[in-house]
């Protein structure tokens, strides 16, 4: 793994973010000592810290051990802590980007990377389900908590890697797929691609990668999905095509059928039985933050939380809580994330609440990005509010919370975004 599979002691700079800790958790696996730095205390890292990781929380050079053989960094760190990782790479020390460092291990192992604008994380879950229980045991990395196994990483003991293939930036290039799975091809990362014809560019070359005795599992009806498959070598399956007449999600929305037949396309490429697979997805679980049941609030408000940030996935977990309850109030509470994102997508933004019957706005999740005084979420508020929905912008999640406390059970209540917007699910739920 570019020098780090030989390394007895491996500091990771970013530790925090999901896709890392994965990595750190293989690391432990393989009995490399880990350690490392975030910016933050965070559910993730704590969850390290019980596993024996040694965090610092301060991303500055005089915290990484003289005795480390190797640095891994999470990709947000070159641009947003650029101090920080120049600093890194004046110890001479052997270095891997987490993209980097999946694409050793996808070297080593048949790759089933499963790409899209949205779906792939539950996608992704929902195969490593089926593959689990058909005995085929892959190594996972999955870009949240699978709620079975309590971890965002399983070690395998099979010849298949199964991972959530990013697009950000192209990471996932670095990846040696076998199978290649795409849910669907949309906006988004519009601080990075162009416009969709740079993304389209970015999955082409992805699928392109795939070997003739592959596949790539596809929508191929969707138009800018069908552009991209023109000079695939592997195998092309329409998942969109796969019969599931037994299938009962434990999940609401017609994406999440539509994840389960992309998962189920790859487990009937490896052979796995219909029934058995159908089986597997009607006891799958999910992940954390994908519509996560969090309880009720003190007056019996059922409360949920999803990591949603960009339009179509809003608007799916919303159309989700709608299904369920059509005829509750549905209250939404919207945390943007990254002002490019808010900006670029702004008018989608706006128009993706019609199924709640009231919105509250928190303000903009800025993780690696400044503040832009010309995106707010007042603004954005005032834009839900003219499309016939009722929205609010609050100041900050406790004065969110305060509103909240009372709600009652004629109401449901969904936190959304990929920030820190769960607190108030997590808060709301623990005052019951």
């Amino acid at each position: 793994m570019a020098g780090l599979q030989k390394a007895k002691k491996i500091f990771i700079a970013g530790i925090g973010g999901i896709g890392v800790s994965a990595l750190a958790r293989l690391f432990l696996s393989k009995g490399i000592e880990v350690v490392g730095s975030d910016s933050t205390v965070s559910p993730v890292t704590l969850d390290l810290e019980r596993l024996g990781v040694k965090i610092t929380y301060k991303q500055d050079v005089s915290v990484v051990p003289d005795d480390v053989d190797a640095i891994c960094y999470s990709n947000a760190i070159p641009h947003y802590s650029a101090d920080f990782f120049n600093g890194l790479k004046t110890l001479g020390k052997t270095m891997a980007s987490y993209p980097e460092s999946l694409a050793d291990i996808s070297r080593d192992l048949k790759t089933i990377g499963i790409a899209g604008t949205h779906g792939k994380t539950t996608t992704t879950a929902m195969v490593a389900k089926i593959l689990a229980d058909a005995k085929i045991n892959p190594t996972v990395i999955v870009g949240s908590v699978l709620v079975e196994e309590k971890t965002n990483f399983v070690q395998g003991n099979g010849e298949y890697f199964l991972v959530e293939a990013d697009e950000y930036k192209r990471a996932f290039l670095h990846l040696s797929p076998t199978i290649a799975v795409v849910t669907n091809i949309g906006l988004d990362h519009l601080d990075y691609y162009k416009d969709l014809a740079d993304i389209q560019s970015a999955f082409k070359a992805f699928v392109e990668k795939v070997p003739t005795y592959g596949a790539v599992i596809a929508d191929v009806k969707d138009s800018a999905v069908m552009a991209i498959l023109k000079n695939v070598s592997g195998e092309v399956i329409d998942y969109t095509e796969m019969q599931l007449p037994d299938l009962h999600l434990r999940f609401p929305g017609k994406h999440n059928v539509s994840n389960a037949k992309a998962a189920a396309a790859v487990g009937r490429f490896l052979g796995v039985g219909a029934e058995r697979i159908v089986k597997s997805l009607n006891n799958f679980r999910g992940t954390w933050r994908r519509f996560e049941f969090k309880g009720e609030t003190a007056r019996g408000a059922a409360i949920y939380d999803d990591y949603a940030h960009n339009p179509d996935k809003v608007r799916a977990a919303i159309a989700g809580a709608r299904e369920i309850f059509p005829h509750k109030k549905i209250i939404a509470v919207f945390q943007p994330h990254l002002y490019s994102r808010t900006r670029h997508l702004f008018k989608e933004f706006a128009t993706s609440f019609y199924d709640a019957n009231q919105v509250i706005v928190a303000p903009i999740f800025a993780a690696r990005e400044d503040p832009d005084p010309n995106i707010t979420s007042d603004i954005l508020a005032e834009a839900i509010d003219d499309t016939g929905v009722r929205a609010v912008c609050l100041p900050s999640l406790q004065a969110i919370r305060d509103v909240l406390e009372t709600a009652e059970n004629d109401s449901v209540i969904i936190t959304i975004g990929a920030g820190d917007i769960y607190k108030v699910a997590e808060w709301l739920a623990a005052r019951a």
